[in-house]
């Protein structure tokens, strides 16, 4: 069983500023699910950008990392004039589900204790599972969760996550070693993303050939 990678343009939790011209560079790699975050692009180019993947056959993420509510409904409409497939991130909110079922994008919020840029999460396996319950019951697609910014056991958390949840999983950052990968294709979860790493050239000299390794690592 294969996992989903999703290469997000971004570094340090923020789009690079090339991002548009480099999905051009990119977008034969045999990946689906292309991501942004909600800074380092103007709403325009974001739009633009997100146009382009979808024009190219993939789809587009936003991942939000927001935890307030005027900040992640801004970033719901944002998804939403981009045309985003999904939306990840956040801190769950009720207005936010509505917009983005509204106009048919996924959503996967965080889940546990997350707090900081870049994030970090807190709180036990046992209160994670219950959220998971919890927004099973409010009918999102899955949940973003920021395994390796965990301060406890990131692959202890990983495996029980993946294993009881009911919904889709992405881990989400610093996935930046093989050994990570390998942990990673083991558990398999629906989804995970690469960013930093591939401007850190932590499986390569080329982001092409750095995202070509991981799809085929994890297939």
């Amino acid at each position: 069983m294969s996992c989903e990678p999703i290469v997000m343009l971004t570094h340090n939790d923020i789009t690079v500023s090339n991002a548009p011209e480099l999905f051009l560079e990119l977008y034969t790699c045999p990946v689906e699910y292309w991501g942004i975050k909600e800074k380092g692009l103007f709403v325009e180019d974001m739009i633009k950008l997100c146009s382009n993947i979808r024009e190219n056959g993939k789809k587009s993420v936003l991942e939000a990392v927001t935890y307030t509510e005027a900040e992640s409904v801004s970033a719901a409409y944002t998804a939403v004039r981009c045309g985003c497939d999904m939306l990840m991130g956040t801190l769950y909110s009720e207005k936010v589900h509505e917009i983005l079922k509204e106009n048919n994008i996924k959503y996967m919020p965080f889940v546990g204790k997350v707090s900081n840029r870049p994030s970090v999460l807190e709180g036990s396996f046992e209160r994670m599972r219950s959220e998971i319950e919890e927004l099973k019951e409010k009918g999102v697609f899955g949940i973003d969760l920021l395994a390796y910014r965990y301060t406890g056991n990131a692959e202890a958390l990983i495996r029980d996550l993946v294993s009881t949840s009911k919904l889709p999983i992405c881990v989400a950052g610093s996935i930046n070693s093989y050994e990570r990968l390998d942990f990673i294709k083991d558990v398999s979860p629906e989804f995970f993303t690469v960013g930093s790493v591939l401007f850190e050239n932590k499986f390569g000299p080329t982001i092409k050939e750095q995202i070509d390794k991981i799809k085929a690592r994890v297939v």
